[in-house]
């Protein structure tokens, strides 16, 4: 019987052309690709996932040259930032052409596109054409960041005979693309992520607002990102030994001396705690600089009530 990991880039790009899914490597996480103008596949992503119909989906491209192909009238803020973070963790929501699928989109009159920076994601995409992808797990919870991740999720969902998992090892930055509205003025950054704030502020001359209006884009909702188990948050590790005491069947996360390994291991940690049967993972938030602020944002959505 065919596995559904491989390490063949040809046969995930085939998988795409024939209307399957691949999740597919990126350096944030691994994300359940399908070919974006085919409405029936990206449909398949919803279902595999267990994904709101309403919530829409990045366009992942080979090229900043592409971005006309998707986007109408985009501002000098989006292409400032196009230019400066592409290929990397970085999303820009722009007005969308015509063309672009409602499935996409979630029925709205804009459309999230990103240029990762991993050569197989690049490769396949170069090969396959654009793709639309949300993390390759279930809807609400932790991301992936390994092939063995995606398995573990969505192995009972894949078909072997029409789906690929692409297997290019563990991601290097370990969570989600920033995300910045450009179709708004001031733009406004949805979701902290892999380019830290003060990067896209500095891009953008200051001229940023925080998120307001309602959820648009992934990540948004209060409660996401979230293992079996529980999760508490604290400021400190004085904090977290107290609470570990009286806490039975918990550990503590706490990485905040490194902010690139506590964000390139945070989901990895988060799912061997659930491996481990551990009852909460106390965590210790970072500070909100660089890095800090994208985990601090999924630690706490992690433990934020669950609906």
């Amino acid at each position: 019987m065919l596995s559904v990991i491989t390490t063949d880039v040809e046969r995930a790009a085939d998988a795409i052309g024939a209307g399957g899914l691949v999740a597919v490597p990126t350096e944030t996480v691994y994300g359940l690709a399908a070919d974006a103008r085919n409405a029936a596949a990206v449909r398949r992503i919803f279902d595999v996932k267990g994904r709101p119909g309403d919530h829409p989906l990045i366009v992942h491209l080979a090229s900043a040259a592409e971005v006309d192909d998707w986007a109408r009238d985009v501002s000098d803020a989006a292409r400032r930032l196009v230019e400066a973070a592409w290929p990397g963790p970085l999303t820009v929501i722009v007005p969308r052409t015509d063309g672009v699928l409602d499935e996409v989109t979630g029925g709205r009159d804009t459309v999230g596109l990103r240029m990762p920076a991993h050569p197989l994601a690049l490769d396949l995409i170069a090969r396959a054409g654009a793709v639309a992808a949300p993390s390759a797990n279930r809807f609400g919870s932790v991301s992936p960041t390994t092939a063995q991740h995606v398995l573990d999720d969505l192995g009972d969902r894949l078909d072997p005979a029409r789906d690929v998992i692409l297997d290019g090892g563990a991601c290097p930055v370990g969570v989600e693309s920033t995300i910045v509205d450009c179709a708004v003025d001031p733009p406004q950054i949805l979701r902290a992520g892999g380019v830290p704030v003060e990067d896209v502020l500095a891009l953008l001359g200051g001229g940023v607002a925080a998120a307001s209006g309602p959820s648009r884009a992934s990540g948004m909702l209060a409660s996401h990102y979230a293992p079996r188990c529980a999760v508490r948050v604290v400021d400190n590790a004085d904090d977290a030994v107290a609470l570990r005491a009286g806490t039975p069947r918990s550990e503590v996360l706490d990485l905040t001396d490194d902010l690139a390994r506590y964000a390139r291991e945070l989901y990895g940690r988060l799912r061997d705690a659930d491996v481990r049967g551990v009852g909460t993972v106390i965590a210790v938030l970072p500070p909100p600089v660089g890095l800090g602020h994208a985990i601090r944002d999924r630690l706490t959505k992690a433990s934020a009530p669950r609906p």
